[in-house]
């Protein structure tokens, strides 16, 4: 398997262009035991609610996470990483999930 490296990366942090035909504008959903939860001003600055009051992660006009620094398939990081939710921590590099974003990055797999 190719090695994948994150930080070179991002695919994942960007909602997808399939979410996005389909009219879905929220992407990672922050579930209740997430530690971003115990930091009142990230939450403040990075967590948005949809139609029904499901917490969410803001995205940028784009689609890209407001918490992602960088430029996706370059060199990217994250300002939550600590305090990322179980979405974001679910994505393992190289997996099959990876790879999917990358492809609609257009990223090499």
């Amino acid at each position: 398997m190719a090695r994948y490296d994150c930080l070179s990366c991002g695919a994942c942090c960007q909602n997808t262009p399939e979410n996005l035909a389909e009219g879905f504008s929220q992407y990672i959903e922050v579930d209740p035991a997430a530690p971003l939860w115990r930091r009142p001003d990230l939450v403040r600055k990075l967590v948005v609610r949809d139609e029904d009051g499901a917490a969410h992660l803001r995205l940028h006009p784009d689609g890209r996470c407001v918490a992602l620094r960088g430029r996706i398939g370059a060199r990217v990081r994250c300002e939550i990483y600590r305090e990322r939710p179980t979405p974001c921590r679910s994505v393992e590099a190289g997996s099959d999930l990876c790879q999917r974003y990358r492809r609609s990055r257009g990223l090499r797999v």
